[in-house]
């Protein structure tokens, strides 16, 4: 039953932001350079972003299920997962130890504003949209269960056919 609400979550989801992009909003990487949202780009394959911050345990659970497979779904799809924590200055300085610690292989970029976060509407953590290779949001997800990669990456391998 979880797997059909799902598919049709993502199926309705998919006619919704069919044609939307990524704003454009500055955010900044761990090294603190500034840059724009808008060009985050994976050479015609399909992106992840994924909403999150440190305090947030099922999006830290997310994050590390996708980081167990991650190599294997780069080999097969060539796609890139973009995680994007949405901590505020008083905590930006715990994500990189996090993310060091945890040895994550995406990118991990910040949104200490949470501009990004307010211009693609999202309210819940953690909160991951999939991108196509023409730079279209075309479906998202909010919340994590175990599993929920799995149909994440169901949804990049009908991308990549």
């Amino acid at each position: 039953m979880k797997k059909i609400f799902l598919s049709l979550f993502f199926m309705s989801m998919t006619l919704l932001m069919a044609q939307q992009t990524i704003p454009s909003v500055s955010i900044k990487t761990l090294e603190k350079e500034v840059i724009d949202a808008a060009k985050l780009s994976n050479d015609g394959k399909p992106m992840v972003i994924s909403f999150w911050a440190t305090w947030c345990k099922p999006c830290q659970r997310e994050l590390d299920a996708i980081n167990e497979v991650y190599e294997e779904w780069v080999d097969e799809t060539g796609v890139k997962v973009y995680a994007i924590s949405i901590d505020d200055s008083r905590n930006v300085s715990r994500v990189a130890p996090l993310v060091n610690g945890k040895a994550w292989e995406f990118d991990v970029l910040l949104d200490t504003n949470s501009d990004l976060k307010r211009a693609l509407g999202v309210g819940t953590i953690p909160h991951t949209f999939l991108i196509n290779g023409k730079g279209e949001i075309i479906s998202q997800h909010t919340g994590y269960s175990d599993g929920d990669e799995e149909e994440l990456y169901e949804h990049i391998q009908e991308l990549v056919k």
